[in-house]
């Protein structure tokens, strides 16, 4: 087991076995186990499917043969999104097969030693462990996404909203973006559109080998820059396609030099 056990929130357990003595012999086992908790007990197939709903465990130690709904039956009538991980504990060899096709973790076949129920029980936290960490808490995710979309490729097209329907600007034909406020004006094939969103946030979502920050406030595509005239105080204006000129930011210089192929001239 990972060194991290004590940090993480206690294995929740539900021992279902119809003979007292093997449900004493469990909670003995599990008692001698740390970061557990045994949550519930039941000694029916009906009392199980009513532990596990209400007290929603990660892992349900389940008898096969068991009075009212054997231990098949209460998986078929728990729903999907609350079945726990399950490990049958059973005297009957013969339902080997059928387990697994349930879906069953393990298979502990009476008489087992502490050794083997060690073995089981440690498969079920590392699975256990994997779907909390699937399941993060939602600042988590937002982490998580945000990293993934990073990670992808810029996107082709913007989505902009434009009378209340989503228009679709190709970021090829975007000539430059300035900055408003809480707001950026993308100029694209002779049209302006207002985009909710920073001049900085929207820089991270575009291509940076085509899209340049020449300006505090302006962000201009490579691809459309036609002319270059040098100003003073280390200034230039940039041309554009469409016959737009903006000029830079002093301390844009080094970058726009770098990016248009120009450093050492």
């Amino acid at each position: 087991m990972s060194g991290d056990t004590t940090e993480e929130a206690p294995l929740r357990v539900v021992v279902a076995d119809d003979e007292p003595l093997a449900r004493e012999r469990l909670r003995t086992l599990l008692a001698g186990e740390p970061g557990v908790a045994l949550v519930a007990e039941a000694a029916s197939g009906a009392e199980a499917v009513r532990a596990v709903l209400s007290t929603t465990p990660d892992v349900l130690l389940l008898d096969i043969e068991m009075p009212s709904g054997d231990g098949f039956e209460v998986l078929r009538a728990l729903p999907p999104d609350q079945t726990p991980v399950v490990v049958f504990v059973t005297a009957w060899q013969r339902y080997a097969i059928q387990a697994f096709e349930a879906r069953a973790l393990d298979y502990l076949l009476k008489p087992y030693d502490r050794e083997r129920f060690r073995a089981a029980l440690l498969r079920a936290r590392q699975h256990v462990r994997l779907v909390r960490r699937a399941e993060a808490p939602p600042q988590r995710m937002e982490e998580m996404l945000c990293a993934l979309a990073q990670a992808e490729a810029p996107p082709r097209r913007l989505p902009v909203k434009v009378d209340g329907r989503i228009r679709f600007v190709d970021c090829a034909a975007i000539t430059h973006v300035e900055a408003e406020a809480n707001y950026v004006r993308v100029h694209a094939g002779g049209e302006q559109f207002v985009m909710r969103e920073t001049l900085t946030h929207l820089e991270e979502r575009l291509d940076p080998r085509r899209f340049l920050r020449i300006h505090r406030s302006v962000l201009v595509n490579l691809d459309h820059v036609r002319e270059l005239e040098p100003l003073s105080q280390g200034e230039y204006l940039l041309s554009l396609s469409g016959g737009v000129a903006l000029r830079t930011g002093r301390g844009h210089r080094a970058r726009v030099e770098q990016a248009l192929g120009l450093v050492g001239d």
